[in-house]
């Protein structure tokens, strides 16, 4: 399976320092670290206390503009803290893990409205604090009604049928090469390799749930003890090696056969199978975060010269993934509109290389090109980093 934690850990880490707004605001630099002190002539500090009994103490309004609270867990267990609108519970800033004893900064770019602290003590209710005024003209910063598990079950439930579709697709795409390697026109059997293996390209999302299926059917040799040459190594990237390296039709059979039988266990058994929601905010960042990883160096190409081919499924598995998502996005993004931009641009990037099917190998790109590519590629994962903020499980009670 490709390596899924450190983008999940970098995301978290983030999160657990920094206001929301860092993530969903359409431009500007992010904000101090939270342990920085106030730069001379910034913003007030105010001193808040954090605790079951006491929540949001210390603060009793103040004006519109950039306000960094110095929050204080007076209690004897570690603690969540939101700022957010006490009406529509929309959070404008959030610290997670805040231990007993211990002050964080939370710096937030308010407006005129009303507000309030919610305390939310590790293995107790949530408590908010006192609602306060805000007064002045200055714009707010960004800012989300949190998105709860519930949200995100019917999105889940969609891609899931999706996937199966997909399944389907597969398994007969995976038919039309495995016959092909086994009538031993190897031909045929590179032009429905691409093919095939798109298809299973653009369901990213779905990879943790695919479990062992996945190094099974779209596994490296990365990592194995002989690499290429390792028994382990099989499914579309083993075929792609010998059909691009000379290996006979006889060679190739076993592992198509094992290829085939793979693909199909998995069409089978995948109605069974169910998502965790709470993956896909974080998948619809990562798919295009593994492709900058994988595609965009060469680490997957085995031959075939077509990782960019592969860069443009994941493209489209990553709209499939916004478009359940979109519902929840467009009232909590305003940013929504510029992302769908450089995901359009990002696709003409990609399009320019596909020449009636024969994509242009990344290792052939012109230098003008690949910065092109990495510039756009890097832009659309670093706004699908918001989607993936936004998404993440928030604790309201």
């Amino acid at each position: 399976m490709r390596p899924r934690i450190w983008a999940a850990m970098a995301v978290l880490a983030v999160a657990a320092t920094a206001t929301l707004g860092a993530f969903i605001a359409d431009d500007g630099p992010a904000g101090p670290s939270p342990h920085s002190g106030p730069a001379s002539g910034g913003p007030r500090h105010t001193a808040v206390t954090v605790s079951p009994g006491s929540c949001g103490r210390g603060w009793t309004g103040s004006r519109s503009g950039t306000q960094v609270f110095d929050l204080r867990n007076t209690s004897t267990g570690p603690a969540e803290v939101d700022l957010m609108d006490p009406e529509t519970g929309a959070v404008y800033g959030e610290v997670e893990g805040l231990a007993p004893g211990t002050v964080r900064e939370m710096r937030v770019a308010l407006g005129g409205g009303s507000y309030a602290f919610r305390c939310l003590p590790d293995d107790a209710d949530a408590v908010t604090g006192p609602t306060v005024r805000v007064f002045g003209r200055a714009a707010g910063g960004p800012h989300a009604v949190p998105v709860t598990a519930h949200d995100l079950v019917e999105p889940a439930l969609a891609y899931q049928r999706w996937v199966g579709a997909r399944t389907v697709e597969l398994a007969r795409r995976t038919d039309v090469l495995r016959k092909a390697v086994d009538s031993g026109d190897l031909d045929a059997a590179r032009k429905a390799w691409l093919p095939a293996h798109l298809v299973y390209e653009r369901m990213g999302a779905a990879y943790g749930t695919f479990g062992d299926s996945d190094a099974v059917i779209n596994g490296s040799g990365a990592g194995l003890p002989k690499g290429i040459h390792d028994r382990d190594f099989q499914g579309f990237h083993r075929l792609e090696y010998g059909l691009w390296h000379g290996e006979s039709a006889a060679a190739l059979r076993a592992p198509a056969g094992r290829l085939a039988q793979a693909v199909h266990a998995l069409r089978d058994g995948w109605p069974q199978q169910r998502m965790d929601p709470a993956d896909l905010g974080l998948r619809a960042h990562e798919i295009l975060e593994n492709t900058e990883q994988f595609e965009l160096t060469g680490r997957t190409d085995h031959g075939s010269g077509t990782g960019l081919a592969t860069a443009r499924a994941n493209l489209d598995g990553t709209r499939e993934l916004l478009s359940v998502l979109r519902p929840l996005l467009t009232s909590r993004y305003p940013a929504l509109p510029r992302l769908d931009s450089w995901l359009d641009r990002t696709q003409r990037t990609l399009d320019a290389s596909d020449h009636g099917g024969r994509w242009t190998p990344v290792g052939r790109l012109s230098r003008a090109d690949r910065e092109r590519l990495n510039s756009d590629i890097g832009e659309a994962v670093e706004r699908l980093s918001s989607v993936a903020a936004i998404c993440d499980l928030r604790r309201t009670a």
